[in-house]
């Protein structure tokens, strides 16, 4: 099994390419994985509570670690009661520390 960290720093909202990071986030978990998705910039606004955060939910529900870049959050006013289910809060430390593990990593 091998870890992987995707980071997203774009929203589905903006960017036509994210859907496919999350599908290719699913597929790797779907293969017994360990997968983080760690959304970061822009890529914390569909964490929020509500139909957009669909996608993320359902990563979460898979197997799926959502993380959400705590300043972004609250650069964007996302508290944490307003994050959608499965979705938690972090720090960048958690993309430092996997990186220094040498744990495979993507960025959009």
């Amino acid at each position: 099994m091998m870890r992987y960290l995707l980071v997203a720093s774009r929203d589905p909202f903006t960017a036509r390419d994210v859907d496919g990071f999350y599908d290719l986030a699913g597929s790797l978990a779907e293969h017994g994985h360990a997968v983080t998705l760690f959304l970061v910039q822009n890529g914390v606004l569909p964490a929020r509570r509500g139909p957009g955060a669909e996608s993320l939910t359902r990563l979460a529900r898979s197997g799926v670690s959502v993380l959400a870049e705590e300043f972004a959050l609250r650069e964007r006013g996302i508290t944490a009661d307003r994050l959608a289910d499965g979705i938690e809060r972090a720090s960048l430390d958690h993309v430092v520390d996997a990186l220094a593990d040498g744990v495979r990593t993507l960025w959009t």
